[in-house]
């Protein structure tokens, strides 16, 4: 099996400092997924945007095809023979995520209703269940909106893994892993976060699917 962490601090050779943090992440994902569990992702800003990222590496085929398996093309094709067959071609085996940073008609309702700074946590309380992992982004860990998103987590029997830069913040005193890139520049803590993820996601994939 491919190690895509060990290509990544050879890439990154700054990041060799948290390599046990990004490996102790990803078993934590990993025996998340095993288990039947499923990801939530958020952030703001830019980590908004690499939020809604690591969903489209997983909810598809990153490197490998993820092919369907035959019975459940068998499946498709046996209610309907056309549009079963085109399912059964293109479809991709997935691992399960959702990004919280969407849902605007929720998050707009819950922020007028109730507060804006908790439309985070709202999700993680409707979608999270025992054994799920949350993933927190901010580049300070200070962000009110994912503090407040990984104390619902922790109560709901969650993971938290927390991706961010400087100290660490508050999110590093209440997340299960904390990943915090050796660096304090704003930008420069999101160039890193990336590569990271990526490595994430391509070794997950690895373990998961054999093409």
């Amino acid at each position: 099996m491919k190690d895509y962490i060990t290509q990544l601090i050879q890439r990154y050779p700054d990041l060799s400092s948290i390599e046990t943090d990004i490996r102790e992440a990803y078993s934590i994902i990993k025996n998340s997924y095993e288990k039947g569990g499923k990801l939530l992702i958020g952030g703001n800003g830019g980590s908004c945007a690499d939020s809604e990222h690591i969903v489209g590496e997983l909810m598809k085929g990153f490197v490998k095809k993820r092919t369907l398996d035959e019975a459940y093309k068998k499946r498709l094709e046996e209610i309907d023979t056309v549009a079963g067959k085109k399912l059964a071609e293109s479809l991709q085996l997935s691992l399960p995520a959702i990004a919280i940073t969407g849902h605007q008609g929720l998050s707009s309702a819950f922020a007028n209703d109730v507060d804006a700074d908790m439309t985070y946590a709202q999700q993680v309380n409707g979608y999270g269940k025992e054994g799920d992992v949350l993933i927190a982004i901010s580049t300070s860990g200070n962000a009110l909106n994912l503090y407040y998103a990984a104390v619902t987590a922790r109560a709901k029997g969650m993971k938290v893994i927390a991706l961010s830069g400087k100290t660490g913040g508050k999110l590093a005193c209440i997340c299960d892993k904390s990943i915090i890139v050796p660096n304090n520049e704003t930008y420069m803590i999101q160039e890193l976060h990336l590569p990271i993820y990526h490595a994430l996601c391509l070794q997950l994939e690895e373990f998961f699917f054999s093409e």
